[in-house]
């Protein structure tokens, strides 16, 4: 047995003597486990963002753990074992990748995605959206729409019309504000953003990640700017905003 093989067995095992004699592990269920794992994927992507390898591993052990006991969980249940888990994505990647498996030509990774798009849908999927979560966050979505709407050649030439469209938007948006109508402005800000993800989409940028790295450096530069403040024996809310301001261009300016 390999030492990749070992290890997984040795997870398992551990798995399964966790889910028969520890009280807490007794307990859970699909339902109980369900926003452990979505905060355990966030970790994920959190270390992911910050490009912090080592975290990164040790998220993926939370995750792979996760699997293990939803797949203990679907045995106890007679729903489905770990063995089907593990041969139903081995078979689902080799029926996806004729090109490797099969005898199908690819000239892109385009291509590839094309294949896989068309695939799905002669599985029985009604529509190439239906594989977006709803549950999924907005920008994340958005991203994940737009793509597969792509794969069907729904899909803008080059980024020079995605920008005009970006433009085109923040004029729309700028037009319902003049008129104060609510809900006009949500839509069109709302539009804006899409426009904006697609456009990041064209820059090959991810936006999700994108805006993350901006909070955490609006988070970094605020508790800075906090920082400064309390050195000056000052809150925040006693300085004005042109106070504030000067803190944080000279903050800026030393990143």
């Amino acid at each position: 047995m390999s030492t990749l093989s070992e290890s997984f067995v040795r997870l398992v095992s551990i798995m399964d003597e966790l889910r028969e004699k520890c009280p807490w592990d007794q307990k859970q269920t699909v339902e109980t486990l369900r926003h452990m794992t979505i905060e355990e994927t966030y970790e994920l992507a959190d270390a992911i963002t910050d490009r912090d390898w080592k975290g990164i591993k040790e998220e993926l052990g939370d995750l792979l753990l996760h699997i293990l006991f939803y797949s203990r969980i679907g045995k106890e249940q007679k729903q489905f074992t770990l063995e089907e888990v593990i041969n139903g994505i081995a078979d689902k990647l080799i029926i996806r990748h004729p090109h490797i498996y099969g005898d199908v030509k690819v000239n892109s990774d385009e291509d590839v995605k094309k294949n896989w798009e068309n695939l799905k849908l002669k599985e029985g999927k009604r529509s190439v959206l239906s594989g977006v979560p709803s549950s999924l966050p907005a920008t994340v979505k958005a991203m994940r729409l737009q793509e597969k709407a792509r794969q069907v050649g729904f899909e803008w030439e080059n980024a020079g019309q995605v920008w005009q469209k970006v433009e085109e938007e923040v004029n729309e948006l700028h037009a319902a504000v003049a008129k104060n109508e609510k809900d006009k402005i949500e839509d069109e800000f709302g539009d804006l953003i899409f426009s904006l993800i697609n456009y990041a989409r064209f820059l090959q940028i991810d936006a999700e990640n994108a805006l993350e790295r901006t909070n955490k450096q609006f988070i970094s530069r605020f508790t800075k700017m906090e920082a400064e403040a309390l050195k000056a024996s000052k809150r925040l809310d006693e300085m004005t905003l042109e106070e504030m301001d000067a803190i944080w261009n000279a903050i800026k300016h030393q990143q």
